[in-house]
């Protein structure tokens, strides 16, 4: 009985296709806007946003990759 009080809770997936939508969409915003502020930067201040800008790059193709895996898992749960 005491074992109860620790098991885990399920793992609830049904919202995470819409939550990995929202932080791709978050990320491309947000390299927008620095795109934007790289227009009245300095060099370094350009690299900085530059080198950010290429680590959003790199999360957008895993939350991608998340996204179409999370699709496909909802996919199959329905069939």
């Amino acid at each position: 009985m005491a074992n109860d009080k620790y098991q885990p809770k399920p793992d609830d997936r049904s919202d995470n296709v819409e939550k990995l939508q929202e932080m791709i969409h978050n990320t491309i915003d947000n390299m927008e806007e620095a795109e934007e502020t790289m227009e009245f930067s300095d060099g370094e201040q350009r690299e900085n946003i530059s080198r950010k800008n290429e680590k959003r790059r790199q999360s957008l193709e895993g939350m991608r990759e998340e996204l179409k895996d999370e699709a496909a898992a909802q996919d199959n749960q329905y069939e």
